[in-house]
């Protein structure tokens, strides 16, 4: 048996259960976490020994386990897990924002969390387990940290009601649900969100991020219980003391230098001028015999850092000569190539996206597995962000972690506007192209996206627009918001809140820091600000192209839905997919998609053709009704009778006797073989139709 100590808390209606044992005996420290059925192993290991290099080397790693959901997936040929599905990068990631700024970045030894979700129970979503098991494994590990942190999953109802850690079947009726978030803090701070809404109205967001701090304040205090008990002392590590004549030959050399390279307006010009600089710093080190370049770069970076901080707090000075508030030059145009369904180009300051609109039939769909989720999407958003787009020389393809967390966000700044698939039947790709970047390209997406999807004809309710802001705090304090940020403001500054919209709400927001957190009143202060520039932006795009086009490109396919008896599937499908092959084949078509519960779409350049073929297929399926009128040609004549073609490769019979009125010697002397006919249905059974012409009267 293992020596197992436990500790739990009953929270959101539940048992939280967090217990330590000789699991994973050989790491730093393991944690497994459980609430409700819902289980992940928290391992943490840290490296033995420094490494020569100028960054704290984190990795968080969030494994998958298909036998958690009691699911076997994946490649038919490889039945196991292989590389990480997107949901998964993405709660890794949500781990990884949130326990990385509690950390001293000079720590360069490497440290691994590593979650793996052992147990899924469909409810209950693994991300807050996974964050507080890391926690907790973090903060009884003897590796320095300076946490403990929190985090919740928060909903927002219609009825204004904030659900902590609400179960995933709260969100079958997605109409229900104003804004669904993620937040974390430390101590009485946020220092993480990951939000989608549905418009939901700034006032709403900081009224249950209050009401969520106080349940993340119980998670910290029932760590803090745990810590105590059971904690293990800190490894000693040493950091580089900073040479205190190094540093003033730094500050010396950079008197009078480093803001003229800093603050210029144009991103080239100061990257040139940084560059310039740097270069004359590296001959004034080797001037001066200085042999620990690597500090003196970290001093180089320190003086910077000051400076930018400094001059905003003290002198209301950005690097490129803006207000506070002020959000940089911005153009929008569409429709930039005619083969594209839809295509836009934003461009705010130095930062462009060029975002490409498909659209395709519902058979396009992407299909999704993972231990969480089996489904269809609909709607993607992809998110490009090639090396030349910051001027750089670097490896292409591949989708990278950054690609996968930016695309998600501009995909959950748009997803709201997407009309659903019974007023739009089409599968909708959008995917941004990063052409130059200085600040926010997931929320210059999100602009590109808006237009794109309007200039290809998507009905979407109105556009959204995004923006990022960002914060320069000192320790009494003394803070400052900044609207757009970029270059300086972006590597230096003390947040990053990205956040997209539309006039009348928020839809996203996703907000990391590089300090303990912020206080609900600068989140308030910085949704406030960050909806006059989203105002703002949004006039941009609507002079840029006022409503979605009425018409799609004519380089579109044509969609066009309808639904069938799910029973006569088989009829339109036929042995062996012969019927629906033949019918695609002599259309001209696509695709024909058929969803089990009888919904067909139809899909093909030419809008004439796919007409044609609905109309086939409903003749084909057409279920007749007694008293039902139909035309019809003769196709044969029979003693006893004439044979009707009706359509769709039905026919029905007019019996000699339903001919007319009175006694009829030949068949032939009241209709004859090509005669157009029209004739009542007397008789359904069995598929046979029987037909009267004399009961028409």
């Amino acid at each position: 048996m293992l020596n197992r100590q436990q500790f739990s808390i009953d929270f959101a209606e539940q048992k939280l259960t967090l217990e330590i044992s000789k699991l994973a005996g050989q790491a730093n420290a393991a944690v497994l976490g459980t609430f409700g059925d819902t289980s992940v192993l928290a391992t943490v290991v840290m490296g033995k020994e420094d490494r020569n290099i100028d960054f704290f080397p984190l990795t968080v790693d969030y494994e998958e386990k298909f036998y958690a959901a009691g699911k076997i997936i994946g490649s038919r040929f490889v039945r196991r897990e292989g590389r990480p599905s997107e949901a998964a990068i993405l709660s890794g990631r949500l781990v990884d924002r949130t326990i990385r700024p509690l950390f001293d970045h000079r720590l360069r030894r490497d440290v691994q969390i590593v979650l793996t979700v052992l147990s899924y129970d469909e409810e209950n979503d693994p991300d807050f387990i996974s964050l507080i098991s890391a926690s907790v494994a973090l903060a009884i590990s003897d590796i320095p940290w300076n946490g403990p942190v929190a985090g919740v999953r928060l909903a927002r109802t219609k009825d204004d009601k904030t659900i902590i850690n609400p179960v995933n079947s709260l969100f079958s009726d997605p109409a229900n649900i104003i804004f669904d978030a993620f937040v974390a803090g430390a101590k009485d701070r946020i220092n993480m969100i990951e939000l989608g809404g549905n418009e939901a109205k700034e006032s709403e967001v900081i009224e249950s991020f209050n009401a969520a701090q106080q349940e993340i304040k119980k998670l910290l205090d029932f760590q803090k219980e745990i810590i105590a008990k059971i904690g293990k002392l800190k490894i000693d590590v040493k950091f580089a003391e900073i040479d205190a004549q190094l540093k003033e030959k730094v500050e010396n050399f950079l008197k009078d230098k480093l803001e003229a390279a800093v603050y210029v307006k144009e991103k080239v010009e100061r990257q040139d001028k940084l560059g310039e600089l740097k270069s004359e710093f590296k001959k004034y080190l080797i001037e001066q015999s200085v042999e620990n370049i690597g500090q003196a770069d970290a001093i180089f970076e320190d003086e910077l850092d000051k400076l930018v901080h400094k001059n905003v707090l003290e002198k209301d000075l950005r690097p490129d000569g803006r207000k506070m508030d002020e959000v940089r030059e911005l153009s929008a145009e569409v429709s930039l190539f005619k083969r594209l369904h839809g295509s836009a180009l934003f461009t705010r300051g130095n930062t462009q996206a060029l975002a490409v609109t498909t659209l395709a039939a519902p058979g396009a769909e992407q299909l999704i597995e993972t231990i969480e989720i089996s489904g269809k999407k609909r709607f993607m958003l992809h998110y490009n962000f090639p090396p030349y787009c910051t001027g750089e020389i670097g490896r292409m393809g591949g989708v990278g972690r950054r690609e996968i967390g930016h695309g998600n966000l501009a995909y959950k700044g748009v997803l709201p506007l997407i009309p659903s698939q019974e007023e739009f039947p089409y599968t909708i790709r959008v995917v941004s192209e990063i052409l130059s970047s200085n600040g926010s390209s997931s929320m210059a997406s999100v602009c590109a996206a808006s237009l794109s999807l309007m200039d290809a004809g998507v009905p979407i309710k109105k556009p959204a627009a995004g923006i990022a802001m960002g914060l320069m705090s000192a320790e009494d304090g003394r803070y400052k918001v900044l609207t757009d940020i970029q270059g300086p403001e972006d590597h230096y500054g003390d947040m990053d809140c990205k956040i997209a919209g539309t006039t009348d709400g928020v839809t996203a927001v996703q907000m990391d820091v590089k300090i303990d957190g912020i206080t609900l009143k600068i989140l308030e202060e910085t949704l406030a600000q960050a909806k006059k520039a989203r105002l703002e932006i949004l006039n941009v795009i609507k002079n840029a192209l006022p409503e979605p086009r009425k018409e799609i490109s004519k380089y579109a396919p044509a969609v066009e839905s309808f639904n069938i008896n799910p029973e006569q599937i088989g009829m339109v499908v036929g042995p062996g997919g012969k019927v629906i092959n033949a019918i695609i084949r002599d259309f001209e078509l696509q695709t024909i998609d058929i969803e089990q519960t009888g919904k067909i779409f139809v899909a093909a350049i030419d809008q004439e053709k796919v007409k044609l073929a609905v109309n086939y297929i409903k003749s084909l399926t057409r279920e007749f009704q007694v008293g039902e009128i139909v035309d019809g040609e003769v196709i044969k004549i029979l003693d006893f009778g004439a044979i009707v073609d009706l359509g769709g490769g039905k026919d029905g019979m007019i019996h000699v006797s339903e001919l007319k009125n009175g006694y009829v010697n030949k068949v032939e002397d009241v209709v004859k073989m090509g005669d157009k006919v029209k004739a009542k249905v007397i008789r359904v059974e069995d598929g046979r139709i029987g037909l009267s012409i004399k009961q028409l009267k």
